[in-house]
């Protein structure tokens, strides 16, 4: 295989999988969240996140087999489409809704900022923590690893403990901005 010919069959993997997890699951979102709440989105999101990190983690070796790629895109997928069906769309949608109205624009500009953070350090770390424990079977640059198996394990706990953390957010389902803020005025 060339080196366009591997670009583009990358490309077309991405473009699928884009297409039939990350597109539906922002839609899904958008359908469901005044009917079910941005909280239990969120909670299911990270808990279907946590279940299928784990189902792909620890039968790594069943899943890497050749005979068995489409199942793991599948699980793959699946994955992709519990993230945009929850924090993914959830994580920038709430802090748009329960920050003070004064502090609205800086409140949510610092939480986009820390999540952009949070996804360089997460998509740099992870290619550093998947490199194989194994000096002589890294790519090359890169110091040896705890491999992708136990790195998948690690985004399990980390999207358990994102689950964790959603039970201090406040459910802002049907209600003004200003009853969020606490800002409502009783007129007399």
């Amino acid at each position: 295989m060339n080196g366009i010919h591997e670009v583009f069959m990358i490309a077309r993997a991405q473009t699928l999988i884009a297409l039939c997890s990350t597109v539906p699951g922002y839609w899904f979102t958008v359908a469901f969240i005044d009917i079910m709440g941005r909280f239990a989105i969120q909670l299911m999101g990270f808990f279907m996140m946590t279940v299928f990190m784990f189902a792909i983690a620890f039968p790594y070796d069943h899943w890497i087999k050749p005979d068995n790629r489409i199942g793991f895109v599948v699980m793959y997928s699946l994955t992709f489409f519990f993230a945009n069906f929850g924090p993914n769309a959830t994580t920038f949608i709430v802090p748009a809704e329960i920050f003070p109205a004064r502090l609205r624009s800086t409140c949510h500009g610092i939480s986009a900022a820390t999540g952009k953070a949070g996804a360089i350090v997460g998509a740099f770390g992870f290619l550093y923590a998947a490199q194989p424990q194994d000096k002589t079977k890294t790519d090359a640059g890169y110091p040896p690893g705890i491999g992708v198996k136990n790195s998948l394990i690690m985004l399990g706990v980390i999207n358990f403990v994102g689950m964790l953390f959603t039970f201090l957010v406040p459910e802002p389902k049907g209600k003004s901005l200003e009853e969020l803020s606490g800002e409502t005025e009783v007129e007399k």
